[in-house]
């Protein structure tokens, strides 16, 4: 006998309105999520999904944000029509929500303890010791190491994995029936996000809950969820069992979701191709400074003694956890931040030119960042913007197509950053893999991937293609 659903959504509609008419941007859309299940929302940016999950807490903007049609039924009842102040008690303590950007999300004025206190005090009328105990009872519960030293810590002094952990704490503090989970991952590198998946997971098996997880990433869905509802333009376009629709998928855009991971495909340069970028024991050491008189009592060595040579057409994928100075590396490369060491361009050193000697090479060395909302202008069109050099793509498979093309025609050198190691291996020809500033291992792409020799590089390599948690040579975040 099928048990009954635990959620069941039906025939819901989202409207929002706008000038010139109401924009529909759920359509229809029906699911269950029974107990103990987890079931994915996927589907690309603007599908959707979000605003479906947003929807079951009544989260949206409202009056902005209407509801034409449907119902969300938990446990029986009709939380659309429920009155707010019911919804409270559902909100935080029957369902609870845990988001993508932790930092966004928690208080940055308020010391984790307190945070977490404040569910158990509004929803667990909890006070004095028993606050205190149950919050590091949480803390333990979802891998914070020592938790006691963390209770007075504030969000900016943790990890993006440690803030994840502490959201994932805060969420099931009053040990909810349904868990809404909402990119919880895409903001966090892959060894991190392989052990957040299973901490979920842990956790779920645990306390029996049910999951409703929102993501684009096929790679999780495959490993976490037992029912997958593919969504596209507002509408669930294919729903069923995980391994069946991966296998079987039914719907041409579910066939064309899983045929968009882009597939291994790197172009190598050629043997005798010049040397575009070469770095000889680059060094970028940041003073920690401290005291009244800020006196330097030691170096964050974010980069420490990197060589290396770019080739002209040629892809190096630099890999490596948060924090290990990728990003740091490409910036000193492009003399963004100051370095020290010998950086030469097309031959010639670059390291010791100022800012008005380093202008007429820009046009030469461009680098394209990680957030396109924080990179582009809020002041400026995209046709503005476009004018300026930059591109906006908004599909994984769609930019590593870009990337390539342009590569070849113009034979253009890429150092391509990135935890998304998938990504990395579909274009990269060489690899370079970076921990606590220094290189570990470097060698040809298909090489690296298929042969690691170092312990490091191996977990790193299990946590993003089999997303199962790091094992030894990965410290946990």
């Amino acid at each position: 006998m099928t048990p009954s659903p635990l959620l069941s959504v039906q025939d819901l509609s989202v409207a929002f309105r706008r000038v010139g008419g109401d924009f529909l941007a759920v359509k229809n859309v029906s699911f269950d999520v029974a107990p103990g299940e987890t079931v994915a929302l996927v589907g690309e940016s603007g599908s959707g999904k979000s605003v479906t999950a947003l929807s079951v807490l009544k989260l949206l903007p409202y009056p902005a944000a209407s509801h034409p049609t449907g119902k969300i039924l938990f446990k029986g009842r009709d939380l659309l029509t429920l009155p707010e102040r019911d919804l409270r008690g559902v909100r935080g303590n029957d369902v609870t929500m845990v988001f993508q950007e932790p930092m966004s999300s928690l208080n940055p004025l308020h010391t984790i303890s307190q945070q977490i206190g404040e569910m158990l005090i509004l929803h667990r009328g909890m006070g004095g010791p028993q606050v205190r105990e149950r919050t590091l009872e949480l803390l333990h519960e979802v891998g914070i190491p020592d938790p006691e030293r963390r209770l007075s810590d504030y969000p900016h002094q943790l990890s993006g994995g440690q803030r994840q952990r502490v959201m994932i704490a805060m969420a099931l503090a009053n040990e909810p029936d349904l868990l809404i989970a909402d990119e919880p991952t895409t903001a966090l590198d892959v060894t991190v996000q392989a052990q957040i998946l299973k901490l979920l997971k842990d956790l779920q098996a645990r306390m029996g809950m049910a999951m409703l997880f929102i993501t684009h990433d096929l790679g999780i869905v495959r490993k976490i969820a037992d029912r997958v509802c593919v969504m596209s333009k507002g509408e669930i376009v294919e729903q069923g069992g995980a391994e069946e629709t991966f296998l079987h998928p039914q719907h041409p855009y579910t066939q064309a979701l899983l045929h968009a991971e882009p597939k291994p495909d790197p172009a190598p340069a050629a043997p005798d191709a010049k040397v575009v970028v070469s770095a000889q024991d680059l060094k970028v050491h940041f003073p920690i400074k401290r005291g009244i008189l800020r006196r330097t009592i030691g170096y964050v060595k974010a980069v420490d003694g990197v060589t290396l040579d770019i080739h002209e057409g040629e892809t190096l994928g630099v890999v490596g956890e948060s924090g290990s100075g990728k990003t740091t590396l490409g910036l000193a490369l492009l003399r963004l931040i100051s370095s020290s060491g010998p950086i030469a361009f097309l031959g010639n050193r670059i390291d010791g030119l100022r800012f008005q000697q380093l202008r007429p090479l820009r046009a030469d060395m461009q680098i394209v960042f990680q957030d396109p909302f924080g990179a582009l202008s809020p002041r400026m069109s995209v046709e503005d913007i476009v004018g300026e050099g930059l591109r906006v793509m908004l599909v994984q498979a769609q930019i590593v197509d870009l990337l390539r093309g342009l590569q070849r025609r113009r034979s253009l050198t890429y150092m391509f950053i990135s935890h998304d190691l998938r990504v990395v291996s579909a274009l990269a020809s060489r690899i370079l893999v970076m921990r606590n500033g220094k290189m570990v291992e470097e060698g040809p792409a298909r090489e690296v991937f298929q042969n690691p020799k170092e312990a490091y590089t191996k977990a790193l390599f299990a946590a993003a293609f089999n997303l199962e948690t790091a094992q030894a040579g990965v410290t946990a975040q």
